[in-house]
């Protein structure tokens, strides 16, 4: 039990590096609310260890000798859903979006010996992402990936006829989950969406391209990572590269996007807040925000602010969000103004443009 009263996290830790073990292990043995419960040095010793151990949470490397990360994860879903959370290098940024439309529900990027910068990062990451599974529901996540999966093969809506011709701005944040729930929402907005869509999903540096990419492939809209000094534009969805954020200027008549910095003072990177206040500063009642799921309270006040100035703002129902903690935060604060089902946000944001408020 923890000073709480509360069962500990168990663990499993699968990995076939000797030092990732070990680096994994001593970060989640410094919190109490965590035990690690065994360690296995590949998918196949993996499988049997889940069946003995039976833990609450699994962290995943997905190069393995034997039986690798995905044979475990495809056998897991099918066997023992359970939360798992990939750890990967920078070069496996494909396999880590596989592995999440496979049913993991996050990932870090793999520590390295010399980066102990780098490595105090990813422990506090890790430890939040670990603490935070008891939030999550795991059902839901399934359902989302499972919605994924029968829209890859509906083509996209590319035309609806808009009454509302004046321009809007649609912002979305999300974390934990936010992959799967983003990609619902954008493959059912139709191509001659008549709005810039910004999105800021939390996502380490280096990662934000390959999803974006993902992204535009389900999407009648042209889904990209965004760029400094890229003009926003109708129909188009930038995504705020990993590691940094986004925010809105005018310059020259237009409206252009600023890429910023993330400080090792920030909670939450990119940031949602910041990217929502800003845009309402340029676009005032003509803001739309979203929020879906998450854990923490990232969106509360870039949602107030957005509500303050006039615009709308919807929240994702705890009936669909995979962690309903972000989207709860807002809806406390009473920030926003409906909340809806994430198979709903898309009909209800079309609303806005469509004279059916």
């Amino acid at each position: 039990m923890t000073g709480t009263g509360q069962k500990p996290i168990r663990v499993l830790i699968i990995d076939d590096s000797a030092f990732n073990r070990q680096t994994i292990k001593r970060m989640l043995e410094k919190s109490p609310a965590i035990e690690v419960a065994g360690v296995a040095v590949d998918g196949y010793d993996g499988m049997k260890k889940v069946m003995k151990l039976k833990p609450d949470v699994i962290t995943l490397d997905l190069e393995m000798p034997r039986v690798d990360g995905f044979t475990l994860l495809r056998w897991l879903m099918e066997e023992n859903p359970m939360p798992v959370i990939i750890v990967s290098s920078h070069g496996e940024k494909s396999t880590v979006f596989k592995a999440l439309e496979l049913g993991a529900v996050d990932f870090i990027v793999k520590p390295t010996k010399s980066a102990s910068k780098e490595l105090e990062a990813i422990e506090g990451d890790l430890l939040r992402k670990v603490l935070s599974i008891t939030s999550l529901n795991m059902d839901k996540l399934r359902k989302n990936i499972s919605w994924v999966g029968y829209k890859d093969a509906v083509m996209p809506k590319s035309y609806e006829r808009f009454e509302d011709k004046d321009i809007k701005i649609v912002t979305m944040g999300a974390s934990t989950g936010g992959p799967a729930a983003l990609q619902v929402v954008l493959s059912m907005l139709p191509g001659n969406f008549p709005s810039p869509i910004l999105i800021s999903q939390h996502m380490p540096y280096g990662f934000t391209r390959q999803f974006a990419s993902r992204m535009n492939k389900v999407s009648a809209l042209t889904v990209k990572e965004a760029e400094h000094g890229e003009a926003v534009e109708a129909g188009k969805a930038l995504i705020c590269p990993g590691g940094h954020h986004i925010m809105l200027n005018r310059t020259k008549g237009e409206t252009v996007v600023t890429i910023k910095d993330s400080t090792e003072d920030d909670i939450y990177i990119p940031s949602i807040d910041l990217m929502m206040k800003s845009a309402a500063e340029i676009f005032g009642p003509k803001t739309i925000g979203v929020v879906l799921t998450g854990m923490g309270s990232d969106g509360k006040a870039g949602m107030k602010e957005i509500k303050r100035r006039g615009g709308f703002t919807i929240a994702e129902s705890e009936e669909s969000a995979v962690i309903f903690g972000m989207p709860h935060e807002v809806i406390s604060a009473g920030a926003a103004d409906m909340i809806a089902s994430l198979q709903q946000i898309p009909a209800e944001i079309l609303k806005r443009f469509k004279g059916q408020e």
